[in-house]
């Protein structure tokens, strides 16, 4: 709970008492309501396994409404958070009329939400040699404000976080992510544009992201300062203390692996796990973590999970859950590859939970600038 700061009082003429008196009775009305402000129920689009979500929950947010098109995504959402209406949805076929349906089903009308997600980065990201401004996935941007357009016409949309790639403020992509700021403030919000790096929020790992956020006139733009944290700042801190993991093989048992049911990783077949010293050019699809270095970012393509140090097999799930932030209590559900999907699309939950707590922040005090 946030203590309550002292009343400053200006010196005044003797006969400004009472106005003195009356000041501080303001002061405390306005500091008892801010203290017992009820948080908005969060609505969570392209929501994956719950990464963004977790911080928030941790945060103090209700995480009410989760849509993702992965089936096995809203599988661990599910099994992580039970009390969340979690659909397996497309969002371009739901459109903003299907979104606003799934909400009404949880949520009356009338209620102040906020939405919160990510759309798929793989059309703006640096790492993708491929990407293109016509990539189908870069519309995505534009239907998330169409969503939440809807939503407002029914709901207290009190604020908005958006969280991608650095690739999408590239010069190719570029006119996308101007028009989504504009499309943010056209929708009432002030802006917000954060580059935010894992690393600084306690979590064992470089990953560099745009956090954009939009916030509703009740809510103050400059207040809006996400804290860094102290956390986990290696590899080793992070994973040095597990067992060696269980290697994929068929009809396994996820509640057998050694400490944890997502602590297995793919056979190491590769004849490079055999000499892992070997002078050789790590590149893209072997690179080897140092124990006293941070992760780099945790976001695999096919076949691209990071090598352990010890350069003898990949990453466990686990172990690149503990290099995200998550904490052991979280499972993640289905086969391996969904599982490295999963991972790779989540954000930090750490950092989340920074920005969870710097919205609460932005929501107190004088709210209009």
């Amino acid at each position: 709970m946030r203590t309550i700061e002292k009343a400053k009082f200006i010196s005044r003429p003797l006969g400004d008492l009472r106005q003195v008196d009356t000041s501080l009775r303001d002061t405390q009305r306005t500091e008892s309501k801010k203290s017992t402000r009820k948080l908005p129920s969060i609505v969570s689009l392209f929501s994956g396994a719950g990464g963004l979500d977790l911080g928030f929950k941790q945060a103090g947010y209700s995480i009410s409404v989760a849509i993702d098109l992965a089936s096995a995504a809203i599988s661990s959402h599910k099994h992580n958070f039970p009390d969340t209406l979690a659909e397996v949805g497309d969002l371009i076929k739901l459109q903003p009329q299907g979104v606003l349906e799934i909400v009404s089903r949880k949520l009356p009308k009338g209620s102040a939400i906020a939405v919160i997600g990510g759309p798929p980065c793989q059309g703006f990201s640096r790492a993708n040699n491929g990407a293109k401004s016509t990539d189908p996935r870069n519309k995505l941007p534009q239907l998330y404000l169409e969503i939440v357009a809807l939503l407002q016409e029914h709901y207290a949309v009190e604020f908005i976080v958006f969280e991608n790639v650095l690739g999408i403020r590239d010069r190719k992509h570029l006119p996308t992510f101007l028009a989504l700021k504009e499309g943010v403030a056209k929708l009432g919000f002030s802006v917000s544009e954060q580059e935010l790096c894992a690393e600084d929020f306690g979590v064992a790992q470089t990953r560099r992201r745009i956090i954009l956020a939009g916030l509703s006139k009740d809510g103050s733009i400059s207040r809006f300062k996400p804290r860094k944290r102290s956390g986990d700042r290696t590899v080793k801190e992070a994973i040095g203390h597990l067992p060696e993991p269980q290697f994929f093989c068929r009809n396994l048992d996820p509640n057998s692996f050694p400490a944890h049911p997502n602590h297995w990783t793919m056979q190491p077949k590769s004849a490079r796990f055999s000499n892992p010293d070997a002078e050789v050019d790590d590149g893209r699809s072997f690179k080897r973590l140092k124990w006293e270095k941070p992760s780099p970012t945790i976001a695999f393509g096919n076949r691209e999970i990071h090598v352990h140090p010890s350069g003898k097999r990949r990453l466990s799930i686990l172990e690149a859950m503990l290099l995200q932030g998550f904490p052991k209590e979280f499972v993640l559900l289905g086969n391996l590859s969904e599982q490295v999907q999963q991972i790779s699309n989540a954000v930090p939950p750490p950092l989340a939970k920074s920005i969870a707590n710097a919205m609460k922040l932005a929501f107190e005090g004088p709210s209009r600038e």
